[in-house]
Formats: structure tokens, C-alpha cells, sequence
């Protein structure tokens, strides 16, 4: 807890404190208490499952990828897709929720401007930050000017209220009329939904910067946990996404799950998405390393053999210097390349073909590293 909060308590939330309470009330009780008398319809149960794949959806590509960290570019319709079902999700405006999340980003862990620090603990991360009107959690638009051109973002804020009630109240109730269900679809696609949502984001700024590796960087506490990725569309991959918050994919790799990633990809093939950042494979196996030589150099220290490898080590480090060197000349040379409008020949020729052969450098020496730490781990 920061020694601002502990000087004088900050008064508490009501809006937010109010409406967890009473959907967490409701999921708790009146949703077990129905099923165990009445029962659910499996039409009830299919919304519910549809209709929590829909909001979060909503949050990860829409409120998260698109308008937190510009990764791409969406259509319109997309856009209205986002705002309404994100609006559902009941996680504030876009304003509010990507205003937060950059300063969530460009201070992370510290427990004054962070306003969901891990670092003051996982009750205060996953919710508690919401509870009471804390200073780093004041909010402010500056950060979100971009977003306040944007005629389906500042609609959605400024008709907050009746869209989100709309969304949650006449969707499950038009469902229920539909299938015979009306109070298997309201605690089911309504209250249940709601929670389940809530708590799946909230994972992400509580338990995935406290628990999961961190194949890239050890500067911050967001860790890669594939189990929460499952939970929460592929934000489960956050080491990677607070090293390269702009590129549209959180897992990389074709065998991680991150259905989030999937579905941009897949508009932008249908012609709904476009300009799909994606970050340089080089710098990926750059950040890998890094942490490699410095976990290398941590395990060296505390092994018996510290003479016979710190200069394999040593020279292996060297390599990766030559390396990295050679690269920023590339892209030196690239730019150069496109100033002349010559970037076909970049695509085709000499200069890709040299990247690609740094880029499987860099695999091979991680993969002797590897070797080299097992090795005197057990020398």
C-alpha cells in the first residue's frame, strides 16, 4: 500500500463496490439456488457460453488490442461490434478502460501511478483498486486523445449508461421470451456471464503479473501462464505483451492459445481488419536471449565452476554483441533502401536474406545456452 493511502483511507467507490456486490451476490446464491430447483435450459446455457465468448472478445481485440495499443486498424461495423458487447462486459467506456490501461503500461509496478499495481497485492490488483477512489486510479483523457476522434468511441461514452443496461437487461430477457427461459437466461447470460467476464480480465492484472514465466523480460512482474491465456482469450501471454504491447498477438507461437489473435486475423482477411502490427522476429529472439545470458550469469555465479565457463560465456555474449550490431546496421541500410523507393529489393534480395540468417543465428545460440547452463548447473 503506498503512503498516500495509509495517511488517510480513500473513500470508497460506490458505483463499481455496488454493482460487484450484487452480481456476485446473485452468482453465488440465486444461480446455484435456481439450478438446483428448476434446473437450466440448454439454451441457457449455450447463451451463457456465447455470450461470455462475445463480451470478452469484445475487451481483448476491441477495448485492449485495438483501442489500448492501436495494433491494428478495425472497420466501422467491427468498431460497433466492440463498443456494444464491450459496453456489456460492464468494464466502463473505452475512454475510461484504455486511458487506464496506458498508464497501467508506462508505470507499471509502481504503487503510486500504477492504478492496479501488483505490487500492492493481489486483492488490490484484481479488484480492489475498483472499490475505492484511489489517487492512481483518478482518470485522465490525455493519454486517450486518438480515441476522442473516434465517433464510435465518444457515442459509446457519452450513451454509457443506456447501452450497457440495454445490452445486459433486453439481450437475456429477448433470448428468454425466445426459448421459454426468461429467469434461466438472466441468471445464466446475465448475472453469471457478468462475473465470469469480470473475473477472467481481472486475472490478468492479479494472478498473470504474479504467477508464469518470463521468457522475456524481468523488468516488470507480468508473467506468460498458458492455463489463464485459456481463460481470457490469449491475454494469458502477458510477458510478451508488456515487452511488445503493439503487436495484435499475445501468443506468437501457432501452438498457443490465443483465439483473440485468431479472430483479428481472420477479419483482416475478410477485409473487417487491417495494418496488423507485428513485431520483428529478430527482436523476439533478441529479448530471449537477454534474459538467457542473465539467468546463464546467475546460474554461473552460484555453481563451482565458474573459471571453466565464464569464458564460453563470455564469448558467446560476444557473438550476440556481433550480432546485434550487424542488425541495426540492416535496418540502417533498409531505410535507406525504402528513402530511395527501392523496397522491392529489400523483399527479394541480399538484405532479407542476411536478416533471416541472424535471426537463425540467434535461435542456435539459444539453444547453446541452454546446453552451456545445463552443463555447468551440473559440473
Amino acid at each position: 500500500m503506498s503512503n498516500t493511502d495509509n495517511k488517510e483511507k480513500a473513500p470508497i467507490n460506490w458505483t463499481p463496490a455496488i454493482m460487484f456486490a450484487v452480481t456476485n451476490l446473485v452468482a453465488v446464491t440465486a444461480v446455484p439456488w435456481y439450478g438446483l430447483s428448476h434446473g437450466y435450459s440448454w439454451s441457457a446455457v449455450v447463451a451463457f457460453v456465447l455470450l461470455t465468448w462475445m463480451t470478452e472478445l469484445a475487451i481483448t481485440a476491441g477495448y485492449h488490442r485495438l483501442w489500448s495499443h492501436n495494433a491494428y486498424q478495425a472497420h466501422w461495423s467491427l468498431r460497433l461490434y466492440y463498443a456494444l458487447f464491450g459496453a456489456m462486459a460492464l468494464q466502463n467506456t473505452v475512454l475510461h478502460w484504455a486511458s487506464g490501461h496506458r498508464v497501467h503500461h508506462r508505470h507499471v509496478d509502481d504503487v503510486e501511478k500504477d492504478p492496479y499495481s501488483a505490487k500492492r497485492g493481489l486483492w488490490f490488483s484484481h479488484m480492489g483498486w475498483m472499490l475505492r477512489k484511489y489517487p492512481s486510479g483518478e482518470v485522465n483523457f490525455d493519454n486517450v486523445k486518438n480515441l476522442t476522434k473516434d465517433p464510435l468511441v465518444m457515442w459509446q461514452y457519452k450513451y454509457y449508461l443506456p447501452i450497457a443496461l440495454g445490452m445486459n437487461i433486453l439481450i437475456p430477457v429477448m433470448l428468454g421470451l425466445i426459448f421459454g427461459d426468461v429467469w434461466g437466461m438472466l441468471l445464466m447470460a446475465g448475472f453469471l456471464r457478468i462475473v465470469a467476464t469480470h473475473h477472467f480480465t481481472f486475472f490478468i492484472n492479479s494472478i498473470v503479473h504474479k504467477w508464469g514465466s518470463q521468457p522475456y523480460t524481468d523488468e516488470n512482474t507480468a508473467r506468460d501462464n498458458a492455463f489463464f491465456a485459456i481463460l481470457t482469450h490469449g491475454e494469458g501471454y502477458h510477458n510478451y505483451h508488456h515487452i511488445f504491447q503493439t503487436d495484435y498477438r499475445n501468443g506468437i507461437r501457432w501452438y498457443q492459445w490465443d483465439p483473440t489473435k485468431w479472430f483479428i486475423k481472420t477479419c483482416s482477411w475478410l477485409g473487417l481488419a487491417r495494418d496488423l502490427k507485428v513485431v520483428p522476429e529478430f527482436k523476439i529472439q533478441r529479448a530471449k536471449l537477454k534474459m538467457q545470458f542473465k539467468r546463464a550469469q546467475e546460474k554461473l555465479e552460484k555453481s563451482g565452476s565458474h573459471d571453466k565457463w565464464s569464458a564460453m560465456l563470455e564469448k558467446e555474449y560476444e557473438e550476440f554483441r556481433t550480432m546485434l550490431a550487424h542488425w541495426t546496421e540492416l535496418q540502417g541500410q533498409r531505410y535507406q533502401e525504402t528513402r530511395r523507393t527501392l523496397q522491392e529489393k529489400w523483399e527479394g534480395a541480399a538484405l532479407r536474406t542476411r536478416v533471416k540468417e541472424l535471426e537463425y543465428s540467434l535461435q542456435m545460440q539459444q539453444k547453446r545456452l541452454k546446453l552451456m547452463v545445463a552443463q555447468f548447473a551440473h559440473s
